[in-house]
């Protein structure tokens, strides 16, 4: 959940690693710092806080360098403290790493480490392992390759999760980069090479990059780079080109991250869908899932494993498919998945979904459902990360870079291409000709269709500023709807902190309803006109307890403003698009009512945006 940035070449260091960690900060902000080699000697700075505080700092010290490497951090081990930030030093100063990820044997490594002599400084795993490589290094009796092999022992010794960029002050122009179940990548430039935990960082300096694999370590120089095993064996390179810009990950004018892919959505949408529907536009297709017509239909049962807002897309997926497609579907969190022995049916397909493409949880439970010789098929929105690697087949989202933390874009982009999943497999059992050509006709629709529901933000940002002081909310929906509440419930708390719940509508009378009162607003999302009545007398029944409701309903809806004391109207479209169209206003919502509490919207406390720690 940190990200790394690492330079080796002819141009100033410094610069390169600082820019490249601002485009990182996203990952991880409690701490950031730098570290280069210059004339054999390290120059290490650090500060607690946002990478601006480093900035300032190395304004006004000097500091310079050809090679180096940065970190900002999203803690673990030890309290967010000066001491405590990356990167770390050896105890006898040969030695220094950024490190992404958990060792989980440190406690008897450093007891090992301790009784050689080694001293420590902090409370990190980190710093266990970068005295490790150097008990190494001094036992290494090949001088060639003497900085590569130290760290290739080193990692034999470790039990855990590491993305790892290593500098040594004897080997002052190369960085030994390594990762096992934390992303990194290989940035190729002219005279030069980079390393990094995200594309964002280093995209301005080059646009072909390798992604390094499990299990692979790499040593970097000006002018070329290596990679093979931890057990020495031959790697075979595949280099990628970048597919997005540099300007996409900037903020384009708007006050924050957030708000700018919220209104990216359109966007987002039209890319998702783009080129994926049959001629006679009666149906999706999707050349990625690398399975035939006729394996499709054996299909029994389909299993999504995801961990947070992806999740809760898998839960709208659940809905979708089941009805359109008439396909049993389960969803589980990836994180419990990974440690289950759930009995699966042979003809089970299991769909992972993660924004980043390295979720840890999900790439594990990934990789158990591939253990057990299961098809595994991935939607994800980064071309060459670890899931897309890893899976079978799948689905880009094409969403283009998201940064701020709470997931947008990304979210509604996952629904669309559950909805069209649905369309997929329901066309290839029961679904007519004309219901599938209404429903490609409804999803063409969809991008103009969110950009009215967007011209209401004004509105939305009125009705936020009225709640914003309040400390609890309940979301509440039904069906396709209640992942919607989840959603909700979801956004707020990450970025206002303010405390909210999703629950099905029905329920709340079995345990929530105790929860509302004056101080507790509810917010319905209540756009299915079928079950409408269903929704009114729960409005009725917390309004009838004084609290405040708030209630996103479809255009020429029975449900009026004498039911609640807030409404939003949103356009009436085809069912199966219902859930996308509704999360737009408890997205902006949640914004409106962060901004309104003056929370950093963009690095929410706690949280950084791609989870690769378990």
């Amino acid at each position: 959940m940190c990200g790394i940035i690492g330079y080796v070449g002819n141009k100033d260091a410094v610069q390169i690693l600082l820019d490249g960690l601002t485009r990182l900060e996203y990952r991880g902000y409690d701490s950031a710092g730098i570290a280069t080699v210059v004339d054999s000697e390290f120059n290490i700075l650090r500060r607690v806080g946002r990478v601006a505080n480093l900035i300032d700092a190395v304004d006004r010290v000097s500091i310079a360098g050809f090679v180096g490497i940065g970190h900002t951090r999203w803690a673990t081990h030890g309290v967010v403290s000066e001491k405590n930030a990356h990167p770390h030093q050896s105890a006898h100063g040969l030695f220094s790493i950024a490190h992404n990820g958990v060792i989980e044997n440190y406690e008897s490594i450093r007891e090992f480490l301790l009784g050689k002599g080694f001293t420590f400084e902090s409370e990190t795993d980190t710093e266990i392992l970068v005295n490790l490589i150097e008990y190494h290094f001094n036992k290494e009796q090949d001088p060639e390759n003497k900085f590569l092999k130290s760290v290739q022992k080193a990692l034999f010794h470790v039990r855990g999760t590491y993305g790892i960029a290593v500098l040594c002050k004897d080997y002052a122009n190369e960085i030994v980069v390594a990762r096992k179940s934390s992303p990194l990548l290989i940035g190729i430039g002219s005279g030069e090479m980079f390393v990094a935990s995200d594309a964002s960082a280093i995209a301005q300096h080059t646009r072909d990059v390798v992604y390094l694999n499990d299990g692979e370590i790499a040593r970097l120089t000006p002018s070329d780079f290596f990679i093979t095993t931890l057990r020495n064996e031959s790697v075979d390179v595949v280099k990628c080109e970048l597919d997005w810009r540099v300007e996409d990950a900037d903020r384009g004018g708007y006050e924050h991250y957030m708000l700018k892919e919220i209104f990216e959505q359109p966007k987002a949408l039209e890319n998702a869908m783009r080129g994926r529907f049959s001629d006679d536009l009666s149906t999706a297709r999707f050349g990625g899932l690398r399975m035939s017509t006729r394996e499709l239909r054996q299909v029994d049962r389909i299993l999504f494993c995801a961990c947070g807002t992806a999740w809760i897309a898998c839960l709208v997926a659940e809905y979708l498919i089941e009805k359109y497609a008439r396909i049993p579907v389960e969803v589980e969190y990836a994180s419990e998945f990974r440690y289950q022995n759930s009995p699966l049916d042979k003809n089970t397909l299991i769909f992972v979904i993660s924004q980043s493409g390295e979720t840890l949880d999900t790439m594990a439970a990934l990789q158990e459902a591939k253990r057990k010789g299961f098809r595994t098929l991935a939607i994800t929105n980064v071309v060459g990360s670890a899931i897309a690697r890893e899976s079978d087949g799948g689905i880009y989202q094409h969403s283009g870079p998201e940064i701020g933390v709470a997931s947008t874009k990304a979210f509604t982009a996952q629904i669309c291409i559950a909805a069209m999943l649905a369309l997929y497999l329901g066309r290839m059992r029961d679904m007519s000709f004309e219901d599938g050509a209404l429903f490609v006709q409804a999803l063409h629709d969809l991008p103009s269709v969110v950009e009215d529901v967007l011209a209401q933000g004004d509105v939305i940002e009125k009705i936020a500023e009225k709640y914003a002081h309040h400390d609890d909310m309940l979301f509440l929906g039904r069906q396709a709807m209640f992942p919607i509440a989840l959603e909700g419930a979801l956004k707020l708390k990450e970025i206002s902190y303010m405390h909210s719940e999703g629950y099905p509508a029905a329920e709340m009378k079995h345990g929530p309803i105790a929860l509302v009162s004056e101080k507790c607003p509810c917010f319905f999302l209540a756009t299915q006109e079928r079950i409408l009545q269903k929704n009114v007398a729960n409005i009725q029944e917390v309004r009838s307890r004084r609290a405040k409701v708030i209630a996103v309903a479809t255009a020429g809806s029975e449900l009026t403003e004498k039911f609640v004391d807030d409404l939003i109207l949103v356009p009436n479209v085809h069912a199966a698009l219902q859930p996308i169209v509704a999360t737009i206003p408890v997205q902006l919502f949640a914004y409106y009512v962060a901004k309104f509490r003056g929370c950093d919207i963009d690095k929410p406390r706690n949280l950084a945006k791609s989870v690769t720690v378990e």
